[in-house]
Order: structure tokens, then C-alpha cells, then sequence
């Protein structure tokens, strides 16, 4: 069992306090005094853990845990085995996140590295700079001239931070990111190994003096309560802003063209790419991998499976997938009309079928 052994330890807590915490219902009350000091999954669990249930896919799991404890919906409490105590939630595994968030809240957002409570010795620091009280910086961190941070911040070991860069409060940048041109909000997460504010990749392509470089003068705009995945990059834009909109969750090694903007809420799994020019609505969720072509409109509240190329605008609401990206119903259909060509063309007389 994975022991979190970077992490404070939790609190012992009974199944009467994690009833009530979570609002779920203890349905042997007279279990409630029992002792729970840690979370795990149901393979791994053991009698003083809580686990969680709600996918029938871990069925064979739920029937040989050694867990003390189980959330679950009522629709599957009959399956619990009897020396297991049962909670009964609506949603058990937001009643599990619920628990873990509190038990664990040190490993919701990074700390300093390095247990660093003030400005490391060997951060570099242009006297020009404004940090507010609070502000941690870790060891070979460079901040720029007129640079702006906000209490709270944590900035990682060698990040660098460009000139006029503006961070706001309770925000932390990985180690080894790269940020200019850019102005960043509240509590705003970003992990180790992003570059934000490049120039973006704008050309005049193959004329007579070769690719003809395009000045790319925008900003790089992020708003509250985004979070940037490792290893993810975010162009400036050349006429207008680049825009993450508030609370989007951004996954690792994404890609993020120019004039990119992208709505509040949005979800971008990994290894997508955004070409320059987009324009994402809000409550847009992208599944990993995949790409869309520049100058684009993505609806509000769309969705693309993974894996997909998009090559026209997505209306709200609606669901594509594919290579080109369709509608999914269309796509599906397409898919087992093709399937039966290949069939009847590798069997014609169908001497194949019992």
C-alpha cells in the first residue's frame, strides 16, 4: 500500500466524525466509535482504512477488500461484504475527496522544496521588484526588473521570472518555469517546467526573403484559479491577449498557440494542441491529444473525446469526436457502416458466419 510518508500524517478520526463530515449515513450506528487513521483503495485497504465504491468494473475488489470502512451509493450497498462498515453517500467518491482534502490539505497545492519560509540567499532578485510580505522564493530563483508578486506566492528553485511580470496572491510557479509577458491572477498553480510568454509562431511563410518573422507583441492573461500542468506552454499573443479563463485545469505538456482564449471552467487533458487564434467557450472539455486547427470556435459546454482533430467550429453542447472531429453519433455510425464494408468485402458470400 502506498504509504504518504511526504505528507503530514492524518488524524485518527471515527466513522461517526466521517459521517458526519461527509453527511453520509453510517448505517450500523453502532459502529460509529471505530477507529479510521488512513485512506485507501479497496486492493489495498486494511481493517483501520477508508475506501470508496461506485464503479462495478472494481466489483471483485469491493468482495475481497479489508477495509474497515466503505463509502458507497445505496444502490450498491448489498454488495459490501458483512465485516466491512458501510457508509451509505449519494456520491461516495466526492465524500472520499471530501475526507482526503481535509486530511491531506498539504498536498493540494506545492510547498517550498526545500521547507524555505523566506527568499533563499542564492535567489536573484532585481531591486526594482515588488514582492509583497510572505512571498517564498526558492534557492537559484531570478525574478526581473519591476516584477510584481502578491503574498503568499511561492516561486519555485530556478524559475526565472521576466521584467513586468505580475503574479498575484497565493499563486505558486514550479521549478524551472519560464513566465514573461504575462499578467497572473489569484491563486493561480503552476507546475514545474512550464514556459509561458514565448513568442508564438507567427510567420509570413516562403517569400522572397524566406519565413518572415512576425512581431508578436500581446500578453499572456490567466485568470483566478487556473491550474498549469508540467511541462506546458503558453504563447503571447501578436495582436491580442492569450487568455485562460477562470478556474480551467490544464494538464501536463499542452501546447497553447497565440491569441489562444480559452474560457472559464475549461478542462484540457494532455498533450493537446491549440494552433493560434482559438476561441474556447466556457465549460469546455478536451480530451488528451487532441488537436484543433487555428481560428476556430469551440461552444460552450463542447466536448471532444480524446485523441481527435478538429477542423471546424463545434457548436455548445456539443459532442465530437474523430479524425476529422464530427458529431459522435455521426462518427459512430460512420465507423460501423465502414466495419461492414470491410466484413462483406472479406466475406462476400458470408461463407464465414456460422
Amino acid at each position: 500500500m502506498a504509504q504518504p510518508i511526504f505528507f503530514k500524517q492524518p488524524p485518527s478520526s471515527t466513522l461517526a466524525d466521517i459521517a458526519a463530515l461527509t453527511k453520509s449515513v453510517l448505517v450500523d450506528p453502532a459502529q460509529g466509535g471505530h477507529v479510521v487513521r488512513g485512506l485507501a483503495s479497496l486492493d489495498d485497504a486494511g481493517p483501520m482504512h477508508l475506501a470508496f465504491f461506485d464503479n462495478l468494473k472494481y466489483a471483485d475488489q469491493l468482495a475481497s477488500t479489508k477495509a474497515g470502512a466503505c463509502l458507497v451509493s445505496p444502490r450498491f450497498e448489498a454488495q459490501v461484504p458483512p465485516h466491512v462498515a458501510v457508509l451509505r453517500a449519494a456520491q461516495p467518491f466526492r465524500a472520499f475527496v471530501q475526507i482526503a482534502r481535509q486530511w491531506h490539505e498539504d498536498a493540494l497545492r506545492p510547498q517550498s522544496w526545500f521547507d524555505n519560509d523566506a527568499i533563499a540567499p542564492s535567489a536573484i532578485i532585481d531591486p526594482s521588484a515588488h514582492l509583497e510580505d510572505g512571498v517564498i522564493v526558492d534557492p537559484l530563483a531570478v525574478i526581473g526588473p519591476r516584477v510584481e508578486i502578491g503574498a503568499g506566492t511561492v516561486i519555485g528553485a530556478g524559475a526565472v521570472i521576466g521584467a513586468e511580470v505580475r503574479i498575484g496572491r497565493d499563486c505558486n510557479v514550479g521549478a524551472r518555469t519560464a513566465i514573461q509577458f504575462s499578467l497572473i491572477g489569484n491563486n493561480v498553480l503552476i507546475h514545474p517546467g512550464c514556459s509561458i510568454g514565448q513568442d508564438g509562431y507567427g510567420f509570413i511563410f516562403f517569400g522572397p526573403e524566406g519565413h518572415l518573422k512576425v512581431p508578436q507583441t500581446g500578453r499572456v492573461l490567466i485568470q483566478n484559479n487556473v491550474e498549469i500542468g508540467a511541462n506546458t506552454t503558453i504563447d503571447r499573443g501578436s495582436l491580442r491577449d492569450t487568455v485562460i479563463g477562470e478556474g480551467t485545469k490544464i494538464d501536463n505538456q499542452v501546447q497553447i498557440g497565440h491569441n489562444v482564449t480559452i474560457g472559464r471552467h475549461c478542462l484540457l487533458a494532455a498533450q493537446i494542441g491549440l494552433a493560434g487564434s482559438l476561441t474556447i467557450g466556457d465549460n469546455v472539455a478536451l480530451g488528451a491529444k487532441v488537436g484543433i486547427n487555428n481560428h476556430l470556435k469551440i461552444g460552450d459546454g463542447a466536448q471532444v473525446t480524446a485523441m481527435s482533430g478538429v477542423k471546424d467550429d463545434i457548436p455548445p453542447n456539443g459532442r465530437w469526436g474523430g479524425y476529422f472531429a464530427k458529431p459522435t453519433k455521426q462518427w459512430f455510425r460512420e465507423i460501423i457502416a465502414v466495419e461492414r464494408l470491410v466484413q462483406g468485402a472479406a466475406d462476400p458470400k458470408n461463407e464465414g458466419r456460422e
